[in-house]
């Protein structure tokens, strides 16, 4: 992956991150408009300044993660989200807020629950558990306190505020390890998916490939190498051309009747090879049929094609097939430029042409349209 691949990830990481910070300042300021309103009832224990710091203490603890945020230091955590601290922040300021009030501590209670939702898809289970016993043993340490300064007015409703937050936040540490197995269950099956994807595009290439290639010599088929030369024809502009020659293998049938079919078999296999050899990277060449083959060369002249089948020609003349002794291999070519506005089976047809012209002259050579004067009109 490049170095700009992996900016553009932390930019976007670093956006949705953002995001999930503004979700938490949202939710500070719904909760300060509680305190404000819990204040305008006299709900606090404390004087108003009490109040007023823990409102600037919430603010500037947000405004010392929005400049975390903001000067990408938190992308050198572990957890670039700093979840966990986030979330021992406002378990602090909710004991704080709770200690300070009065009648109304078992209502805003659920200021608990609120900050440890915050944690419940980004802690790991262990994590959130903490997180989950710090928020308990503080609100329990409040209410100690208090009933040993002797200030707890109802005895009773501690205990109950006690438990029932520890009824909550037991079933909430429930719920996140139910739904941290529920993500590696997920995690697992897309993983599973995943590699049967890659398996089945494994798959899919190898009958790609079977389709478009011929089993004896692994050059392209006849149907591949049409649908590629047209696609090819359709870019080709004024200033282009390409050359498109027919080959036949001399005397195949002879070949066949006198070696055998296994013999035939390893001189197709052996002009493959040399094809494959001879040829450069972006030219095409196919199995037309029988020992019939099809070549395209992109972008070239008259004279360098012709180099390049004469090439062909005399290497496979030169060469020895695989575990079997044939004499005098040769091969006729016939050649053919295909410009703009050329149809594909007309170029093929003068191609024909040319390659009977070169079987009419004694084999083992190569024949152009631009070299014949009078084309037959048969073809062998």
């Amino acid at each position: 992956m490049t170095s700009s691949n992996q900016q553009i990830n932390k930019n976007t990481l670093q956006c949705l991150l953002l995001k999930r910070f503004g979700m938490a300042v949202a939710t500070y300021l719904s909760i300060s408009s509680v305190v404000l309103v819990a204040y305008s009832c006299d709900l606090f224990s404390v004087p108003g300044s009490a109040v007023i710091l823990l409102l600037a203490a919430a603010i500037s603890s947000q405004m010392a993660f929005l400049g975390v945020f903001v000067s990408g230091r938190n992308l050198g955590f572990g957890d670039p989200s700093l979840t966990e601290v986030q979330v021992l922040v406002a378990l602090g300021l909710t004991t704080a807020l709770v200690a300070m009030l009065d009648h109304g501590r078992g209502t805003l209670l659920v200021v608990y629950p609120m900050s440890m939702l915050f944690g419940l898809f980004q802690l790991r289970t262990w994590v959130f558990f903490r997180c989950a016993c710090l928020a308990f043993v503080s609100f329990l340490a409040v209410n100690l306190y208090e009933i040993q300064a002797g200030i707890t007015r109802d005895l009773g409703l501690a205990v109950l505020q006690i438990c029932v937050l520890g009824l909550v936040l037991a079933w909430l540490n429930l719920f996140a390890w139910y739904m941290q197995q529920m993500r590696q269950r997920m995690r697992k099956r897309r993983f599973a998916l995943q590699a049967h994807q890659e398996t089945l595009r494994g798959m899919m290439r190898q009958l790609e490939d079977m389709v478009a290639t011929d089993e004896l010599t692994g050059l392209y088929n006849r149907r591949h190498f049409l649908r590629m030369a047209a696609q090819a024809l359709e870019g080709l502009t004024p200033l282009r051309q390409h050359g498109l020659a027919l080959i036949d293998l001399d005397h195949f049938k002879t070949i066949n009747d006198r070696f055998g079919h296994a013999a035939g078999d390893r001189v197709l296999q052996a002009f493959a090879g040399v094809a494959s050899a001879c040829l450069r990277e972006g030219d095409m060449i196919a199995r037309y049929g029988g020992e019939e083959f099809v070549l395209l060369i992109p972008d070239t002249d008259a004279d360098s094609f012709l180099a390049c089948c004469e090439r062909l020609r005399i290497a496979f003349s030169e060469c020895e097939p695989v575990n079997v002794k044939v004499p005098n291999l040769s091969l006729s070519v016939g050649m053919t430029l295909v410009t703009m506005h050329d149809n594909l089976d007309e170029a093929l047809h003068r191609a024909d042409q040319a390659l009977y012209e070169a079987k009419r002259s004694g084999r083992n050579r190569s024949a152009s349209t631009w070299e014949l004067t009078d084309a037959p009109a048969a073809t062998e």
